[in-house]
């Protein structure tokens, strides 16, 4: 992600196509949806601007493009944090890693915390599936984010996203979203994940 003073720029994901278990089609729809979140974020910070400069942030328009905000941005840096942990080379996690570590201490194990983030990922309803990091607590966290701004909790660190609305994974999967979630999990980049993790331990 590209930050020029108030505009994001859309990050290039097209590596992943011929990524197995998901079409092309299905991964350039999701791209394109990915992208309309950028635009929405950038013409929001643009629309504050230029309320903020003619003296408008007391009216409602304002405060409801204030409340519009973390949806966009959210919808903008969720998609990133999920095309980032995927990846066609196929990896996985050392146990000897600090964050295979975690889990063991977190959960009891490595098995148990995916078995428990594939579970949660099953639940009723769309929205976001986060295995979190507690730098309080120091422990591992799996999260239901309903919506891009409802569901975060504060001061965690987001490790591994799966998108679980309807749009990452109908084209080619229907209703089966079991089979969707075991294709993530196949194309889970630990590499990028692990990263994540040890920015947190600087």
């Amino acid at each position: 992600m590209e930050e020029n003073k108030m505009t994001y720029t859309a990050q290039n994901f097209e590596n992943l196509l011929g990524l197995k278990g998901f079409s092309d089609q299905l991964l350039q729809n999701h791209f394109k949806l990915y992208q309309g979140y950028v635009t929405n974020t950038n013409k929001l910070l643009e629309a504050f601007a230029a309320m903020e400069k003619d003296g408008k942030t007391g009216t409602p328009e304002y405060a409801e493009l204030k409340r519009r905000f973390g949806w966009e941005f959210n919808g903008m840096r969720m998609h990133e944090l999920y095309f980032g942990n995927m990846g066609k080379k196929k990896t996985s996690l050392p146990e000897k890693s600090g964050l295979h570590k975690l889990m063991v201490e977190t959960f009891g194990s490595g098995q148990k915390c995916h078995d428990l983030f594939v579970e949660t990922g099953k639940m009723r309803g769309i929205g976001w599936v986060v295995m979190a990091y507690d730098p309080v607590g120091k422990k591992l966290l799996h999260l239901w984010i309903n919506e891009h701004d409802v569901g975060h909790l504060a001061g965690t660190v987001p490790l591994l996203i799966m998108d679980v609305f309807e749009h990452a994974f109908m084209l080619d999967y229907g209703l089966n979203r079991a089979d969707y979630i075991k294709a993530f999990i196949e194309a889970v980049d630990w590499d990028a994940v692990q990263k994540r993790f040890e920015k947190t331990q600087k």
